[in-house]
């Protein structure tokens, strides 16, 4: 159907391509074509397409019940906060569907915890060129001096922004910031173009959090499970924050989200506080489940952190005469891939060449294909992306 004469709302720049099928880290379109996938769906399906573990879960709970309402308890959803539980560290897990979602319930909760403390205008310190999602509480905790090239009213107060990274600026305002009750941070800013925070970081960040009484919201919904090659990146500095919020690659394409916490801090969303119709329902939980098993079983952050060095190799050698690359980083198998100049319509480019990948910030490619990508076909990836931007070269 022509996009004009669609009755879709035109809020999404789609790319003239329909996918029908996948498998593993492969599409194929309407048409037949077979396009190496890069994104994974914006780090979504981890596992692939098509995962024969994910696919044996959804139609065996389909087969029994896909919803009942949170007034009920729900098996599968107690079985799966306990396994999140024990891969994150935390105590306490709230269930939604997506990690906009995961991150309102973060803010609420500190906010809160903070009132139950007698703070009666908490704060919360977000970091510059910060994606948290679209819902308000969370597009208010996005990039607050609008450095993003899409940041539209209305925004909620509440934040207070600070330089990513930068522990000087966060130690001063929590000097001068009467209410401030929390710190929230991405580990890694994937929407930001994959910026890496120097090491020791976040270790700085918790001490700092720990000796002024602030919690630490750690936004991990798309550096978690197995991404950078550890189940939650945080654990590379071997912290733990008091919220974590994860969602994408928990479902591999089912949408579920979840805010995770420690005990003493869950006792705030007492009934009625907090809520959502859908999340947590038994068809995601169980593919949930199916997929933290199946990744704990592939020991896929193992493999992520070994093909994601790789990759990065690769690319460094295949790039490195390109005139247009200024900076390839990276962590696991998150990688950026920064030009010199806007390159928004890159991704287009690459359908050429059958390949998918993502542009943010109009000039970083982000690459987070699906875990399950091996060395033949992370050799084929860099083959296409040097072959994509090359002629991006020549026609820019």
């Amino acid at each position: 159907m022509d996009a004009s004469a669609s009755c879709l709302i035109q809020n999404y720049a789609r790319l003239p391509v329909t996918f029908t099928r996948g498998e593993g880290v492969w599409l194929w379109d309407d048409e037949g074509r077979r396009y190496l996938d890069a994104a994974a769906g914006i780090a979504v399906c981890n596992l692939g397409h098509a995962h024969p573990a994910v696919t044996e879960a959804l139609c065996r709970q389909a087969r029994l019940v896909t919803h009942t309402s949170n007034l009920y308890r729900i098996e599968a959803q107690e079985k799966l906060a306990v396994e999140l539980a024990r891969i994150s560290g935390l105590e306490a897990a709230f269930f939604c569907n997506s990690g906009a979602e995961a991150n309102e319930a973060a803010i609420k909760i500190a906010r809160l915890a903070a009132r139950a403390n007698g703070n009666e205008q908490p704060l919360i310190a977000v970091a510059q060129g910060a994606f948290h999602g679209r819902t308000l509480g969370a597009w208010s905790a996005t990039d607050p001096l609008g450095e993003h090239p899409y940041t539209p009213p209305p925004r909620a107060p509440g934040f207070i922004p600070i330089p990513f990274g930068d522990i000087g600026a966060l130690e001063k305002a929590a000097d001068e910031t009467p209410g401030l009750c929390a710190v929230m941070l991405e580990p890694i800013q994937g929407e930001n173009g994959v910026r890496i925070p120097a090491e020791g970081t976040l270790r700085a960040v918790r001490e700092l959090c720990d000796k002024r009484g602030l919690l630490l919201i750690l936004d991990e919904v798309q550096t978690g499970l197995c991404r950078t090659g550890a189940w939650y990146c945080f654990e590379h500095e071997r912290i733990t924050p008091d919220l974590l919020t994860t969602a994408k690659a928990l479902g591999n394409g089912v949408p579920i989200g979840a805010c995770l916490t420690r005990r003493e801090t869950a006792k705030h969303l007492a009934p009625g506080a907090h809520g959502s119709t859908f999340g947590g329902n038994p068809l995601a939980c169980a593919t949930a489940l199916a997929v933290v098993d199946t990744m704990e079983k592939e020991k896929l952050h193992e493999q992520a952190a070994r093909t994601g060095e790789y990759l990065l190799d690769g690319l460094r050698r295949a790039l490195a005469a390109v005139s247009s690359v200024a900076d390839i980083r990276g962590r696991g198998l998150l990688i950026g891939i920064e030009l010199d100049r806007p390159c928004k319509f890159l991704a287009q480019t690459a359908l050429e060449h059958e390949l998918l990948i993502n542009v943010t910030v109009e000039q970083v490619i982000r690459l987070a294909p699906p875990l399950i990508l091996d060395q033949a076909q992370a050799d084929l990836l860099i083959e296409r992306l040097a072959a994509t931007i090359q002629t991006f070269e020549k026609d820019s």
